[in-house]
């Protein structure tokens, strides 16, 4: 009971950066302890609610814990280099990586230590960046434009749209002066791959977000009385409103139709179900199968279409997770790893592999930006002690 409430009052003064080094060390022990996540998972539930709603801000200083530490340990026996160790160990621990339980709570902060920057797992000897602003655009003729190597500026003519790469990197289909040129229906398609992600915005001003390895078939003018795209993989969606227009989203064996609203759409082929998460506004999604089945969805909401066109409605949907890629975000929500490792293999463009074939069974939630090279990523995984990783060339190795 003793080692409980210490353990929970050196956490808080962790928290509120008023721990000792000799508290630190002493807070690292108990981490270690058996029971540390059964003991803290209610606090640490209610930060990461915290985190999950306004994770920019999260107000963590660890470069003053830092110069504390620095301030108050002498270096003649070495003791600072080992209090610093685990100075950074626990800021991975408590605002970096919480490990409770067999999970973890993540929140990507730079720890800068000077001019250093101390590792906080093993160090990978190779690495891979993360993934950036890249598409090909393909024409209604056929012909294809490599968008991250295209300069500003306009590219084009398709129909009665100019289409321009402006100055943010987003693709914009702009409606011609002379918008009286009448000839048939023109599709484009907009497509990333593995490694790369894309901004969208189409003729009648509706924003696309399309993820890694995804793809957007979309007419260069919408005619007529709806307003219909085709996506594979994942993108999100600000549609713009037009009563009298219907914007129906087509993705494999199912259809979302909206009027104007924000939603969010994952429908991996390796994925075992096609997730639409509704942001705002309010939208109906209906099965393209025999069944024929339908649902109308309100914000906060998830529909889950499972291969056997059963459809599923979460009323209570993490959509903070569901849309923190397009902040820039990894965001994973008590996740297996072999969820979370497609993730990453979309993001930056590498294969997994599991030594032995053997898939550790762990599970993990925690926050990281998509800007960071992968071995940070992983570090981070590994100090939960769930798996290990190791890159060789773009292949991540994954044991136990």
């Amino acid at each position: 009971m003793a080692d409980q409430e210490k353990l929970q009052q050196l956490f808080n003064k962790y928290l509120l950066r008023e721990c000792t080094p000799r508290e630190v060390e002493e807070l690292v022990s108990l981490l270690k302890g058996k029971n540390a996540g059964d003991i803290l998972s209610p606090r640490m539930q209610e930060l990461w609610n915290q985190i999950r709603q306004n994770p920019q801000t999260y107000p963590v200083d660890w470069e003053r814990m830092y110069q504390q530490i620095q301030q108050e340990v002498p270096s003649a026996d070495g003791r600072r280099a080992k209090v610093r160790r685990m100075a950074i160990r626990v800021a991975a621990a408590i605002a970096g990586i919480i490990v409770l339980s067999g999970g973890w709570y993540l929140w990507n902060k730079n720890i800068s230590l000077g001019k250093e920057n101390i590792p906080v797992a093993s160090v990978k000897l190779h690495d891979v960046p993360p993934g950036g602003n890249k598409a090909v655009l393909t024409l209604a003729n056929g012909a294809s434009i490599i968008l991250d190597q295209a300069a500003n500026g306009t590219l084009t003519k398709q129909g009665n749209s100019q289409v321009v790469k402006l100055d943010s990197g987003e693709l914009a289909y702009q409606p011609s002066q002379n918008n009286s040129i009448k000839g048939s229906l023109q599709y484009n398609i907009l497509a990333t791959p593995r490694g790369g992600q894309y901004q969208l915005r189409l003729s009648d001003g509706t924003k696309v977000w399309l993820n890694a390895a995804s793809s957007i078939r979309f007419p260069t003018a919408f005619t007529g009385k709806e307003r219909q795209v085709e996506i594979t993989g994942e993108a999100y969606f600000e549609v713009a409103q037009d009563a009298y227009k219907p914007f129906i989203v087509t993705v494999r064996n199912m259809q979302v139709m909206v009027l104007g609203t924000q939603f969010n759409v994952n429908a991996y082929s390796d994925e075992t179900v096609i997730k639409t998460t509704l942001v705002e506004g309010k939208v109906k999604v209906q099965s393209l199968n025999s069944q024929g089945n339908s649902d109308v969805m309100t914000p906060g909401q998830q529909i889950q279409l499972e291969k056997n066109g059963q459809m599923k409605l979460i009323r209570d949907a993490d959509v903070s997770e569901e849309v923190a890629w397009k902040n820039g975000l990894f965001v994973f929500h008590n996740d297996d790893l072999p969820a979370i490792m497609r993730r990453l293999a979309r993001w930056y463009k590498v294969e997994v592999a599991y030594k032995n074939s053997k898939v550790p069974v762990s599970h993990f939630t925690g926050a990281i930006r998509r800007q960071e090279n992968i071995s940070k990523v992983l570090n981070m995984l590994e100090l939960t002690g769930g798996a290990n990783f190791d890159i060789e060339g773009r292949t991540i190795i994954v044991s136990e």
